[in-house]
């Protein structure tokens, strides 16, 4: 790839963000952690707990989880890989703190999840919402157990 590129994640288990270091030699990007200013612990992950913090988050459209650090140079990014798991067939909510706080004017945008089970639902055009002036939104990529062949095969065929 000749387009300066960068692999952003949240992951809290460690799944997402492996997929996301794999992405990241295999486009030879910068890689970036979304970090939550407040960690979330196991009990905030609780999905069955109806007052979970994640359970909370995502019941509240307007929730926007505060982001620990920045990327340091947004503008020189060319390619802005965004992974995620799925929470509730949608992004978690600070993936939306992530896309509204950068510029993404002229940018391609390619998001990637994992899950532990369900589908990426409507992520896809939730998340686009957020960012309309980049230059190309590409599908969401579920990337559950891609082999390192099958992951360079999909990056090759995004003809970025």
């Amino acid at each position: 790839m000749g387009k300066k590129t960068l692999v952003a994640y949240f992951s809290c288990s460690g799944v997402t963000e492996g997929v996301a270091e794999s992405l990241a030699k295999a486009t030879g990007g910068d890689l970036f952690e979304i970090v939550p200013e407040e960690p979330y612990t196991a009990a905030d992950l609780d999905w069955t707990n109806k007052s979970s913090r994640s359970t909370v988050e995502m019941n509240d459209p307007s929730s926007r989880p505060a982001i620990r650090s920045v990327v340091a140079d947004m503008d020189g990014y060319d390619v802005v890989f965004i992974g995620f798991p799925i929470w509730w067939y949608v992004a978690p909510t600070i993936i939306n703190t992530f896309l509204e706080a950068y510029d993404f004017s002229g940018k391609t945008i390619v998001p990637f999840c994992t899950s532990g089970g369900s589908g990426v639902g409507r992520t896809g055009e939730v998340l686009q919402a957020l960012c309309p002036d980049s230059v190309s939104w590409r599908p969401v990529k579920l990337l559950n157990n891609v082999s390192t062949a099958s992951m360079r095969a999909w990056v090759e065929g995004l003809n970025l």
